[in-house]
C-alpha cells in the first residue's frame, strides 16, 4: 500500500476529521471511498468492466470495437 501526503484547508480536515470519527473509519478509508465514487480506479477496474460488458452482450472483441465506433461516429453526426 502505498503512502500520499496532501495539504487540505484546516476546516476541511477538521471537517474529514470528525467524520472518521462519527462512522467509525479511518480518514484513509474515506478518501479511498470518495476517490473511487469520482470515477478514480485501476485501469484494470476499467478492463474488467469492459469486459464483463461484452460477455454479457455476446460480442467479440472486433464486433465490440465496431459497434463503438459506430455509436461514436453516430453521437458525432447528431
Amino acid at each position: 500500500m502505498s503512502r500520499l501526503t496532501i495539504t487540505l484547508d484546516d476546516s476541511l480536515h477538521q471537517a474529514l476529521k470528525e467524520a472518521a470519527v462519527r462512522q467509525g473509519r479511518p480518514i484513509g478509508k474515506i478518501i479511498e471511498e470518495s476517490l473511487i465514487l469520482r470515477g478514480i480506479k485501476p485501469i484494470q477496474s476499467a478492463r474488467e468492466l469492459v469486459a464483463r460488458a461484452r460477455r454479457q452482450a455476446g460480442l467479440s472483441e472486433a464486433e465490440a470495437l465496431e459497434t463503438a465506433i459506430e455509436e461514436t461516429r453516430a453521437e458525432r453526426q447528431a
